[in-house]
């Protein structure tokens, strides 16, 4: 159910959010990973990485892993070029991580970035229409279905090619809670993920995720590290079955990540060989998504990420 609120953010401590007074946002969910809101559809809104801490602030401000803008592609200069190749792609997700960063893609945030824009009356998606979105991790077709959205997310690729296939992984992390270092393998979905196999949901619940793990080689531009724990059987009924945990780029440990349950899909599917399903239902502590993969129209393989999105707040910041 949504509310109306009027928040008063703390600008005193991690941000000036005075500069912000009367604000409308709204704050939204994916499987329990949450962000503000807010609306820019003329482009004037600036908000400053600090202002993004502030206002993610669980305790000082509105609280969200992340905040998400919504605005014209054609107003940004990301959107300006994105529109040269994606010309239906009329709103764009700025996207920024909760410490004020600027993130590439966020697979749950993409979903409530569309619900965002159909309770705000911006666009119009009827059940089983698709719209297209542009993100810094390039255009995102998006289809409205009965029990949420469904994303095709494009393509994935390894982010250390030659070494995830010579050898399926290509670094090693370390864990408070995990006695010894884990091989793992790093995978893009536009943005880039780290992926550890467990053997079994002990181990899992005592992975500690309040500090980020450590990674070597560390990808380029840092990574968001997923660990995973099949099912047993790992296949049923022709969908595979995973569990997952993760530590975001930015964040901390987060209820859910889009992106990181594809990327924990790859490399599961990638793991198990020849035979593995194209199905997926990943488990994350805030419910549970689907993952599918297809062949795009340019011969690459893309993953379709799938799963509900709801606003719970809407107000005015004081």
């Amino acid at each position: 159910m949504d509310e109306t609120l009027t928040v008063a953010a703390d600008h005193n401590s991690t941000g000036d959010t005075a500069a912000l007074s009367g604000l409308n946002f709204s704050k939204g969910h994916g499987t329990g990973n949450d962000f503000v809101l807010l609306a820019d559809p003329n482009g004037t809104l600036a908000v400053t990485p600090e202002q993004v801490a502030a206002l993610c602030d669980r305790h000082r401000g509105i609280g969200g892993d992340g905040l998400i803008r919504a605005v014209p592609s054609r107003l940004l200069a990301e959107g300006q070029e994105l529109l040269t190749r994606s010309p239906d792609a009329e709103w764009f997700m700025d996207y920024r991580n909760g410490d004020g960063s600027v993130s590439e893609m966020c697979g749950n945030g993409v979903r409530v970035f569309v619900h965002f824009l159909i309770a705000e009356g911006l666009v119009e998606l009827p059940a089983g229409e698709s719209l297209t979105i542009g993100t810094r991790a390039g255009a995102k077709t998006i289809v409205r279905t009965a029990a949420g959205y469904a994303v095709d997310m494009g393509p994935w690729e390894f982010i250390f090619p030659g070494e995830a296939t010579a050898r399926a992984m290509d670094s090693l992390v370390s864990a408070a809670g995990l006695e010894v270092a884990r091989p793992a393998l790093s995978v893009s979905m536009g943005n880039p993920h780290t992926v550890v196999a467990l053997a079994e949901l002990a181990e899992l619940d005592a992975t500690q995720l309040f500090t980020a793990p450590h990674v070597d080689p560390t990808p380029p531009h840092g990574t968001n590290v997923e660990f995973v724990v099949p099912s047993e059987p790992l296949v049923h009924n022709g969908v595979g079955t995973i569990t997952m945990r993760v530590h975001e780029r930015g964040v901390g440990e987060t209820q859910s990540c889009g992106t990181g349950a594809c990327a924990a899909a790859v490399a599961i599917r990638h793991w198990a060989g020849q035979g593995a399903p194209d199905a997926w239902n990943v488990h994350v502590p805030g419910g549970v998504v689907g993952v599918k993969f297809f062949l795009g129209a340019e011969g690459h393989e893309h993953v379709e990420l799938s799963g509900p999105a709801a606003i719970v707040a809407s107000g005015t910041l004081s």
